[in-house]
């Protein structure tokens, strides 16, 4: 009788179109090759997917952020999940470093969708057992799905950057709003300085204005504006102009996730900003280069986590914890 072979063990990784140089590098921390797999479309744009390898009673994890273009990222991953759900995998953890569609996490006004939580609802009906993702926009989507959640953070990413040539007695941490007061107290803790909020109001539903800081002292001060996103850029612009006319001397920017869409190239050109470091939750695009962007990698993390998922191992360990990179 041939012995049975054990496959449930077997840790496999693979990628859709989104980001792939980021799943290349999660793989290579994990000392594997990226999964097999055929994504292409038809002459009317429909995706098409093959995995071209056996997965069944396998340990899937697929890493496709739904970053833009949205919409058609979005879709490849519903289709890879039913792929690998047909494809009898023992189990499937979608890896998606930046969720699309965060910010429609709540009714604001009438007559609108929480879509968050309908993309929360397609990924776990198209066949996720869990979900793995970077600073989301709203901690509450955790909660949006039906499946479990691992929620990391890209802090001693970003921190460990800035942590090489900032001093904490000169040091102000800087939320660009009342929303990211949080995020601002972890580079706190992790960094030193004071906590300086920005005091952003909306003026109209496309435009904000930044006219005061509260709380420290930014004269003579350097700042760090930290946030979960970049998308056009307004915000951290209005933010670093304000920064600048309390009397800050020097002003970085540290951020998950770099969108740079719209006008962001020509608003963030314009602000008074010193550096802007993200991570490559979204990949790099010709918007980073032309405004100089840093980027870090966040695979080492994300590539631990997936080792400690597979393995049945805390996930929560790595929410303080510096690993090397070798980016």
């Amino acid at each position: 009788m041939t012995p049975i072979n054990d496959k449930s063990t077997e840790l496999r990784v693979f990628s859709g179109t989104a980001n792939q140089p980021l799943a290349e590098k999660i793989a290579s921390h994990l000392g594997l090759m990226i999964g097999k797999i055929s994504l292409t479309r038809f002459p009317d744009g429909e995706i098409a997917v093959k995995i071209e390898e056996d997965v069944r009673g396998r340990d899937i994890f697929i890493v496709q952020p739904t970053c833009p273009p949205v919409n058609e990222n979005l879709m490849e991953l519903l289709t890879m999940l039913d792929a690998f759900r047909r494809a009898s995998a023992q189990r499937i953890t979608a890896v998606v470093p930046y969720y699309g569609y965060a910010r429609q996490d709540r009714k604001d006004e009438g007559r609108v969708p929480i879509t968050a939580k309908l993309v929360a609802n397609l990924i776990s009906k198209a066949g996720a057992d869990r979900v793995l993702s970077m600073d989301l926009h709203a901690a509450q989507i955790q909660g949006f799905f039906d499946v479990p959640v691992d929620h990391l953070y890209s802090v001693p990413v970003i921190q460990a950057h800035f942590s090489h040539y900032v001093d904490p007695k000169d040091l102000v941490i800087v939320s660009p709003d009342v929303g990211r007061i949080k995020l601002a107290q972890k580079f706190v803790n992790r960094l030193g300085g004071d906590l300086v909020i920005i005091d952003k109001r909306r003026k109209s539903s496309v435009e904000t204005v930044q006219e005061n800081v509260i709380g420290a002292s930014v004269e003579g001060k350097t700042a760090i504006l930290v946030d979960d996103m970049i998308s056009t850029g307004g915000s951290i612009a209005g933010a670093a102009r304000t920064l600048k006319r309390f009397g800050a001397t020097k002003i970085l920017v540290g951020a998950t996730h770099g969108i740079f869409c719209g006008r962001a190239v020509e608003i963030l050109s314009d602000a008074p900003i010193d550096e802007i470091v993200v991570t490559d939750t979204i990949p790099v695009d010709e918007a980073r280069r032309k405004l100089g962007v840093v980027t870090k990698t966040v695979a080492h993390v994300l590539a631990e986590a997936i080792r400690r998922i597979h393995n049945s191992e805390s996930v929560s360990y790595l929410f303080d914890t510096v690993i090397g990179d070798d980016d």
